[in-house]
């Protein structure tokens, strides 16, 4: 893509850009549409804020089960081995 045409789509861009803001902040039918989208906006940004946080517990608690398994993996002298089933009914120590 050449200079030029990058140019041209910046100028594009930032133009309908400004006629959507334009509209949305000078207008009157523009200002009721704002009111009327901006709960929405709210409401789907708490949503977003909720879904990262179940995120964020979820590898939380994938971690937590990881460090478990490792540390149980990492230190098999630990397990108990059974010879006799009356060693069965030892609790572990």
């Amino acid at each position: 893509m050449s200079e030029r045409s990058e140019v041209v789509g910046a100028t594009l861009a930032g133009a309908a850009i400004g006629a959507v803001i334009g509209y949305l902040f000078f207008s009157a039918s523009g200002r009721r549409l704002r009111g009327e989208i901006e709960p929405r906006i709210m409401e789907v940004s708490r949503d977003i804020l909720r879904v990262r946080d179940a995120v964020a517990t979820a590898v939380a608690a994938v971690n937590e089960g990881r460090r478990s398994f490792e540390r149980l993996a990492g230190a098999p002298d630990r397990w108990p081995v059974y010879e006799t089933p009356a060693e069965r009914d030892v609790p572990f120590v």
